[in-house]
């Protein structure tokens, strides 16, 4: 392997290592302003889009122990890489794709599991991951409040009705 192609494939190793999933997209048919319109939605989801070359991403994703795509990569592709959520990154494809009809998602990994089209769609249907955490704090905090408002019922009863006798008598 030349060294050209050494360095980039190092380059697509270090991106797969540092990111917990990877999204394989058909860019096809994108204009340069579309793909720059894309890169933008995405980078506000600390995601990035980068071209490939199929035959050197498919060393790097076995150098990187992710997958053996062979077979699995065709065409003129694109992979999506980020820092945490990818149910934000396939939201902004799939939102995308309604728009212009592009790009085609093709399939995706997060840490070691592979997900195929459908299952990146239905994963950009779930809210944001801080709002599954929110949800998620809410409920482990709901028993919690509810013991304290038991536990201090019976003494505001209690004082409510000493209250009433004090102004009674």
């Amino acid at each position: 392997m030349r060294a050209e192609k050494k360095f980039i494939s190092a380059e697509y190793v270090n991106r797969l290592s540092q990111s917990p999933f990877f999204i394989v997209v058909d860019y096809r048919g994108l204009s340069v302003g579309q793909f720059t319109e894309l890169r933008k939605r995405l980078s506000k989801t600390n995601a990035e889009l980068h071209v490939v070359k199929n035959t050197l991403f498919r060393v790097a994703a076995k150098e990187a122990g992710l997958a053996d795509l062979t077979g699995s990569l065709a065409g003129q592709l694109a992979v999506v890489t980020g820092k945490k959520d990818v149910a934000a990154a396939a939201k902004v494809l799939k939102t995308y794709q309604s728009e212009f009809e592009k790009p085609k998602l093709q399939f995706g990994y997060v840490g070691s599991k592979a997900l195929k089209a459908e299952e990146l769609r239905a994963l950009a249907d779930l809210p944001p991951l801080e709002q599954l955490q929110a949800k998620i704090l809410g409920l482990l905090q709901a028993p919690a409040t509810k013991l304290a408002v038991l536990i201090n019922t019976p003494g505001s009863q209690l004082a409510r009705v000493i209250k009433a006798k004090s102004e009674q008598g």
